[in-house]
């Protein structure tokens, strides 16, 4: 099940940028000689670089999994809440993006400890300053000493999320195009042994 995750989202990668490289390769000279740009005043193509923070909570389900995360114990839930760090760049390419993007998060309270991981993002671009995207990548889950055996986990990682700029929730004027946009996200760690949401603030450079 994973491989056929990984092979589609790879392919939905492939996908978006052979159809965005025609685009790209016929505008390229157009958009450097006039400037032109996103709706959201940012480059049509060009490199994207940001930064985030968010937090949100993570609750692992009671079956074991390819991870070797065990059943049974903290009353067959293994959960927390989250603050997270993350850096990433996007390459815009006209009316879609690619990218890639690492994290660390530290649980706040709860059965987790420490996360971290790196993952590729593949999406489009909506509205004024909008990206709505999916993305997949690895992730690894250190538990807290209460874990009475190992308490280190990796597995693939997917989610879904969006971004939303001021101009797209009524709030142009206040940051103009500074690059804020609030992030919300969805993830989970390996096939669906896991659920994520999260929630926070992405300055875009």
């Amino acid at each position: 099940m994973r491989k056929f995750l990984a092979v589609a989202a790879f392919a939905a990668t492939t996908a978006a940028v052979s159809i965005a490289a025609p685009a790209a390769a016929q505008d390229m000279n157009a958009d450097q000689s006039t400037g032109a740009t996103a709706p959201d005043g940012t480059k049509a193509f060009g490199i994207d670089p940001y930064v985030a923070v968010m937090g949100g909570w993570e609750q692992f389900d009671s079956e074991r999994n390819p991870a070797g995360i065990p059943q049974g114990f903290r009353n067959n839930k293994l959960n927390g809440s989250l603050v997270q760090g993350i850096a990433g760049v996007n390459i815009p390419l006209g009316p879609v993006f690619v990218g890639a993007e690492g994290n660390v998060a530290k649980g706040v309270s709860g059965d987790i400890d420490w996360e971290y991981g790196a993952a590729g993002r593949f999406g489009f671009r909506a509205g004024e300053s909008g990206l709505f995207y999916g993305k997949v990548g690895y992730q690894w889950v250190n538990f807290d000493k209460r874990a009475p055996t190992n308490r280190d986990y990796n597995d693939v990682t997917y989610g879904v999320g969006a971004e939303f700029g001021p101009k797209d929730i009524g709030l142009g004027g206040l940051t103009g195009n500074a690059g804020f946009r609030i992030r919300t996200e969805v993830s989970t760690f390996g096939a669906a042994h896991s659920f994520r949401p999260m929630a926070g603030i992405v300055t875009h450079f």
